[in-house]
């Protein structure tokens, strides 16, 4: 196995916990590779990978951190987007946790993971600098201590440092006390046999495998002044004659130094604090001018606490004088000594004589700076401006001059501290050279070393405690969000979730959130930080189609700090309606003979949905018009509504009908609206007047018997005819376009009755022949004509043409079949007459049977859907002939008729007419003209308007039934007549 194989199986130790709200931790070493999984949070969490993914679950990170995981949609775990170094994140903190958050969606859920980063040993311990120099004096004392600066290893726990080897040499070892490494003097030093030496430092940590960082110590040793002067001979012997000249040379005494000594009353003698005990010091001894007994004979010496005296007696009877060291001397304690030497001689009285020791203690360097305070504690406002003084660091030395000049510099201190802190070297001043952020790092701790001179050394901790300001604005995170929502979301839905991050800390960190404007939307406090915002009441995307949603956050710091980020939401639309039409109905106008395709009328309904929800489409319902499919008449465009006609129109065959246009939009499921379009065929002048009278059909042609005694305005025939049109296009009027005598006849603009202009006369001419034209009042206008033929004459035997006539069987089988059709008749008619006196006495206090005269034009002569405008044409219902004989044979038709009008009357007008109005029309219409000789009767037929009356006393017309009896007549002789006539006026009563 490879050793990143080994490391994984001995750190890779994932741990899951559940924790309340659901969270997660996992615990996993630093430095491992892309993709490496810490954990499968779809297992944890109980969810298949089915949900997992359609909940569309992601990692969101706690602040402006980097992103270090990710979720594999496909497996469900967690894995590293990078490596990790546990160092650059958590630095020397002893445990380095990242929190991260996990959202669910459908329906929202936050999960908190926390992931524990272990270290591993990646770092090697290293000291500051490669090369630590060091100046120790020779008279350095044995179990003197020399600080030195530890090494630094990234790596916590086990991995960081753990002990200190030095390398084996014949004057130090090494001593570490909790993190302070010294080196001790074990064995003196003697700078005249070593004036220099190299130490090896190596430190380990305790990983594995293990690393190390070395360093070299430079010592050199400084000189003391621990040597006397030695003459080269204890005894120097010359020889010099008497007469030797001044300046002669009589022998050269070598010492070390050369100091002379002069016999003074003060006798001054220097000496370092570092010698030892028993260092001897000697004295110029006392000259007396005596001799014998009288001279010195003993010293003594003042009582102090350091010196003793020694007095020994050369060769040469001399006496050696020597101050001994008895108690080694202290600088700092007693810089120097003042003490009496007394020299006593032998004679009577004893005479003495003094001199005055003054002892001056020379400095040493065996004092290492000491600080006033083991730690320094100072508190800094993060906003402190630079070149502020944070503290003030103060070691003494009890030593002078050089040995007491006290240098400062840090000794171990972070990268990070080195930006924003300085030492001054000379005063211990710290002070501010970069900006402070309680967030980044709000505590510093790093050390500060005191040296002298000589490289004696000593170290104090710093710690920097930054306070918190608040100086951070809430920072709104937006961690999920649906969008779009549906419009049909209830109150209460969960749309969103906002995450509040205010790095001050304490009071400068409590965030009140709150959304600013009169929307919708409220948020609802969850976890810490952490709001939901939800929906508070019915969304209307048709009102109201996208929100921007403003989320202003507060926090409680003095003064406030606030933002707001503004959050677009979008309302996405439903199909929750109906297409509905600009219009309740609409009406389509169109001339007849239309051109198919042509466009009718166009339809409009609006969808306030959107898109496909909100894209209409028209069809036609399903209907008929007269028989036929609606779809045979019109077609509508379904994307605009433009409704085209299917086939061209013909007025006179339908007037208007209705079709029913749907609107669906293309939602789902569809909603649809209908509406009535109204379709109105208008009228063209496309029919010429039909002539109904004289009838132009055959190559009989029509003769009229006018009376020779016929006065001026005598009416004499009648053009009839109709015009299938409508309106001013049925206004039919009539003239006589040419005629045999054009002063004799005239005839009816609008009523087309021809009647004489003047009295007839002898010398007119009998036959009288008259081309009436009949003409529309439409643009343009159409016109018919025809002949008509008139006879003034008053029997039919003057007319030459009719003496041939012969009066043969088959004509007197015609006037037998026609007395006994006329018998029939007239019983028919006695028992009607009968059955109607029955019904009107029965109905006479509560009359349901009202009716209007009309007169009927014969069905025969009516061209198809043939219909009446009242007040135009010729054919007014007040007066119109029915039946007639013509003088073209011995036959004629004579009919009864319903009203040519199939149109229902209204109500109103059927009661219009008074009984005696109705008496008086009634009469009229009986009989018009009997002329003496019979040769020729108007017989007018009455149809009856059955009416009902309904509940509600609202009269309501029934359409009549039609019945013709068709009589046909024999003319006979003018005794027949009479006969005819009392038949006639019977029928007519009827």
């Amino acid at each position: 196995l490879t050793w990143n194989s080994l490391r994984l199986i001995c750190f890779v130790s994932f741990m899951t916990i559940n924790l309340v709200h659901g969270d997660l931790s996992y615990s996993f070493p630093e430095e491992l590779n892309r993709g490496s999984i810490i954990g499968n949070v779809a297992k944890d969490l109980g969810l298949d990978l089915k949900e997992f993914s359609s909940r569309k679950a992601r990692v969101d990170l706690e602040g402006p951190q980097k992103r270090f995981c990710d979720i594999n949609m496909n497996t469900g775990e967690l894995v590293t987007s990078e490596k990790i170094d546990r160092e650059s994140i958590c630095g020397k903190k002893p445990s380095c946790l990242l929190r991260i958050d996990l959202v669910l969606e459908n329906p929202l859920e936050l999960h908190r993971v926390s992931l524990h980063i272990q270290d591993i040993n990646d770092n090697s311990p290293k000291f500051r600098v490669n090369l630590i120099e060091m100046e120790i004096r020779e008279s350095a004392d044995r179990g003197n201590r020399f600080p030195i600066e530890v090494a630094h290893d990234a790596d916590v726990g086990q991995n960081a440092v753990q002990k200190y080897v030095l390398q084996k040499n014949d004057n130090f070892i090494l001593a570490v006390n909790n993190n302070n490494v010294e080196l001790v003097l074990e064995n003196k030093l003697d700078r005249e046999k070593q004036k220099e030496m190299n130490l090896l430092l190596t430190a380990l940590d305790g990983g594995s495998p293990q690393r190390s960082g070395t360093v070299v110590i430079h010592v050199t040793v400084l000189d003391a002044n621990d040597n006397a002067p030695v003459f080269s001979q204890e005894v120097y012997k010359a020889s010099l004659p008497e007469n030797s000249p001044l300046d002669t040379r009589v022998v050269t005494v070598n010492v070390n130094d050369n100091s002379p000594v002069f016999p003074k009353d003060s006798v001054k003698l220097e000496i370092t604090e570092s010698a030892l005990k028993g260092a001897r010091y000697r004295v110029n001894e006392a000259h007396d001018a005596d001799i014998g007994q009288n001279t010195v004979r003993q010293y003594s010496l003042e009582r102090n606490e350091h010196f003793i005296l020694t007095v020994r007696d050369d060769a040469e009877g001399s006496k050696s004088i020597e101050l001994v060291l008895d108690k080694e001397l202290d600088r700092e304690k007693e810089h120097e000594l003042k003490f009496a030497l007394i020299a006593v001689d032998g004679g009577n009285p004893q005479r003495s004589g003094t001199a005055v020791i003054h002892v001056t203690v020379l400095d040493a360097n065996d004092n290492a700076p000491a600080f006033d305070q083991a730690i320094h504690k100072a508190s800094l406002a993060e906003n402190s401006p630079l070149d502020t003084l944070v503290v003030t660091v103060r070691a003494s030395d009890a030593d002078e001059g050089v040995n007491g000049e006290v240098s400062y510099e840090f000794s171990r201190i972070s990268e990070k501290a080195k930006k924003v802190f300085s030492l001054n070297s000379k005063t211990g001043e710290i002070k501010v050279t970069g900006t402070l952020d309680f967030e980044t790092n709000s505590k510093y701790e790093m050390r500060v070393d005191a040296k002298d001179g000589y490289g004696l050394s000593s170290d104090s901790k710093v710690v920097i405690d930054i306070t918190d300001v608040n100086d951070n604005a809430p920072v709104i995170h937006v961690k999920s969000l649906i969008n779009p929502v549906t419009e049909n979301a209830p109150p209460g839905t969960e749309v969103g979730i906002i995450n509040v991050q205010d790095r001050d800390s304490d009071i400068n960190g409590q965030v009140r959130c709150s959304i600013q404007q009169n929307v919708p939307f409220k948020l609802v406090p969850s976890i810490k930080n952490y709001y939901s915002l939800v929906t508070t009441g019915q969304l209307d995307r048709e009102l109201v189609s996208d929100y921007n949603i403003t989320i202003s956050a507060t926090d409680e710091g003095s003064p406030p700090l606030s933002s707001s980020k503004t959050v677009q939401l979008s309302v996405a639309d439903i199909n929750d309606n109906p297409p509905v039409f600009e219009e309740q109905s609409y009406s389509a106008y169109v001339s007849e003979n239309n051109k198919p395709g042509s466009t009718l009328c166009s339809v409009s309904a609006r969808d306030p949905d959107w898109r496909q929800n909100g894209t209409v489409v028209y069809s036609l319902l399903p209907a008929e018009v007269n028989g036929a499919s609606v779809s045979s008449y019109l077609s509508v465009n379904g994307d605009t509504g433009v409704i085209h006609a299917v086939r061209s129109f013909d007025y006179e065959q339908l007037r208007s009908f209705k079709v029913h246009v749907m609107a669906r939009d293309n939602g789902s499921p569809p909603l649809s609206s209908n509406v009535t379009v109204s379709v109105f065929v208008s009228d063209v002048n496309d029919n010429s007047p039909q002539i109904l009278y004289p009838t132009p059909e055959g190559s009989s042609f029509m003769t009229e018997l006018v009376p020779k005694a016929a006065h001026g305005g005598s009416l004499v025939s009648k053009v009839i005819a109709v015009d299938a049109d409508s309106g001013q296009n049925a206004w039919l009027s009539y003239q006589i376009v040419r005629s045999t005598d054009p002063g004799l006849f005239t005839i009816g603009v609008h009523s087309g009755e021809i009647r004489t202009q003047r009295d007839i006369s002898e010398s007119d001419s009998m036959k009288q022949n008259l081309i009436v034209a009949v003409k529309d009042n439409g643009q343009p206008s159409l016109s018919a004509t025809c002949a008509m033929y008139l006879l003034i004459s008053d029997n039919l035997a003057e007319v030459p043409e009719l003496k041939d006539i012969s009066y043969d069987d088959k004509n007197s089988k015609l006037t037998s079949y026609l007395i006994i059709a006329l018998v029939c008749v007239s019983t028919f008619f006695l028992t009607f007459i009968i059955i109607v006196l029955g019904v009107r006495f029965c109905r006479r206090r509560k009359p349901r049977l009202l009716f209007d005269g009309a007169v009927a034009i014969p069905g025969a002569y009516l061209p198809p859907n043939y219909a009446d405008v009242d007040g135009t044409g010729t054919l007014r219902s007040s007066y119109n002939y029915d039946a007639y004989l013509t003088t073209g044979s011995r036959t004629s038709d004579f009919k009864f008729v319903s009203s040519y009008n199939d149109n229902t009357l209204p109500a109103d007008q059927t009661l219009k007419k008074s009984p005696s109005e109705f008496a008086d029309v009634f009469g009229s219409l009986i009989f018009e003209t009997v002329h003496k000789n019979w040769s020729r009767i108007y017989v007018h037929v009455v149809t009856f308007n059955y009416c009902t009356q309904s509940s509600n006393d609202t009269l309501h017309t029934t359409r009549l039934e039609k019945d013709v009896i068709i009589i046909r007549l024999h003319i006979l002789p003018n005794y027949e007549y009479t006969i005819y006539h009392i038949l006639i006026i019977i029928v007519s009563a009827i």
